[in-house]
């Protein structure tokens, strides 16, 4: 009898290993909504492309401020100054390599990763609540340490007290290592590229929540993971963007400034009201960063080189752009002017927060609330994740989301602009923050289009019929 009964716990355990099994391979290669699994050549190459081209771009808008006054014609202007042969091309090249490419530092390298280790520390250790981020497709619901605002607010006040208060170090620190720091923010973000990559096939976290596209390329640039993590808590995506990333934003600013002190003797209110403009968007990001768990980046995106290299170079270098061109060009804006482009990011902030806040108030209530003094109107929608359970949820159809399905974007536009409008008009290159943000959210719009059809089905056309309009009503 006990050599059956032991023989029937070993084929019970066996069954549900395989069992378990297929459901991680359905997940893995299913049709189940979130990434795309089946891609084309011509997606591949995009990709590969990106990941090649984007960190060349940045080096480029480096050496356009650093070398020639934030033009972005002129570096380009020096290779073909040659002529339009290939080998005075070529030569031309390896001029503006030798003469102005950015030189890594070991004082630089040693700034970079000590900030990440501090970054990390305060991360783990920074008392904070626990929030929860979206169910995952394979039906995971995961708990995040929500200390972002602690962690800000310790790590400026250090800065600025060593800094300014002890005199330990100049508070242009970053502006004086900004060539280093560029090189060994994209020595990690291609590391911690790859690693994601080994990691999601020999150490996932979540294996169920893995897809693989069966392209390296199209996997390295999208990622395979969902939510890659060290332990229970430390989650990739949430500490890249919002500690290193997020919580350098204001600080580099904040050093860019104290180079145009520096410079000029004074602070212009033109880099004031760009650090006033950063500091509401990212103290707003902190303050509702429980609200993130439940934005694209962290409910749809998998981690590869999309989110690690993006949020270690293109974040802190390209979204700082403006005050970089500040240092160069110090710019005393009229008081009228001045008065405009406050009111017209405090009025794209206001939409943004305004348009968020009705979502969450109808999530909280189930939506037995009003909205704009009426009862909120949503689809009560159901989906299934990979493992088959049945989920609920809630897509709300009035007030500001009655308007269009992203009126969130709308307020996002208008504040990225004023950040733009503080450097004036002369020159292209602080400007690119506007003209990136609407292609990024114009093709966040498409993909969050497709996830949505393939998660909530039917329930998403009624949504569409509901709200036609995907961005700007009337419009588009």
């Amino acid at each position: 009898m006990a050599g059956k009964e032991g023989l029937r716990q070993r084929v019970g355990t066996a069954v549900k290993k395989d069992i378990a099994s297929v459901k991680e391979l359905v997940a893995q290669t299913g049709t189940t909504w979130g990434r795309a699994r089946d891609v084309s050549i011509s997606n591949i190459a995009i990709c590969g492309a990106i990941m090649t081209l984007c960190p060349l771009f940045v080096i480029y808008t480096w050496m356009a401020c650093d070398s020639f006054q934030c033009s972005l014609a002129a570096p380009m202007q020096k290779v073909l100054a040659g002529g339009l042969s290939l080998d005075a091309i070529v030569a031309g090249v390896q001029t503006l390599v030798d003469d102005h490419f950015p030189r890594p530092s070991a004082g630089a390298f040693r700034l970079f990763f000590g900030w990440l280790l501090f970054q990390g520390l305060l991360y783990s250790y920074l008392p904070g609540k626990i929030g929860y981020g979206q169910t995952t497709p394979a039906g995971y619901t995961l708990p995040y340490i929500v200390n972002g605002l602690f962690a800000w607010i310790v790590t400026h006040a250090l800065f600025i007290g060593a800094s300014l208060g002890l005199g330990l170090f100049p508070a242009s620190i970053i502006y004086d290592n900004w060539g280093g720091l560029l090189v060994a923010a994209n020595v990690y973000g291609y590391f911690l590229t790859f690693f994601s990559y080994l990691k999601a096939h020999v150490a996932p976290s979540h294996s169920e929540d893995r897809k693989f596209s069966g392209s390296m390329i199209y996997d390295l640039y999208m990622g395979i993971e969902f939510n890659p993590r060290f332990g229970e808590y430390f989650d990739f995506k949430l500490f890249h963007n919002g500690r290193p990333g997020i919580v350098a934003w204001t600080l580099i600013n904040f050093s860019f400034a104290a180079a145009q002190w520096q410079q000029i003797g004074y602070v212009t209110n033109s880099m004031v009201l760009l650090n006033f403009l950063h500091f509401v968007y990212v103290i707003d990001f902190f303050i509702h960063e429980d609200w993130y768990l439940r934005t694209i980046d962290i409910a749809h995106d998998h981690f590869g080189f999309y989110l690690s290299w993006g949020d270690s170079v293109w974040l802190p270098f390209m979204y700082t752009l403006q005050s970089h061109f500040l240092v160069r060009h110090p710019i005393d804006m009229s008081w009228p002017w001045f008065t405009f482009v406050l009111a017209l990011g405090l009025s794209g902030y206001y939409i943004f927060r305004a348009v968020n806040n009705q979502k969450d108030v109808v999530r909280r209530t189930n939506g037995h609330c009003k909205i704009w003094g009426r009862d909120a109107k949503v689809i009560r929608t159901e989906f299934i994740t990979s493992d088959g359970q049945k989920h609920k949820s809630l897509l709300l159809c009035s007030g500001f989301w009655g308007l269009s399905r992203h009126f969130n974007y709308v307020g996002d536009l208008l504040i990225s602009s004023a950040m733009c409008f503080t450097c004036g008009f002369q020159y292209l290159l602080p400007h690119f923050y506007i003209i990136y943000m609407t292609i990024l959210l114009l093709q966040r719009i498409q993909r969050d289009q497709e996830r949505c059809k393939g998660k909530y089905g039917k329930y998403w056309d009624e949504y569409c019929k509901a709200v036609p309009y995907k961005l700007i009503p009337g419009i588009y």
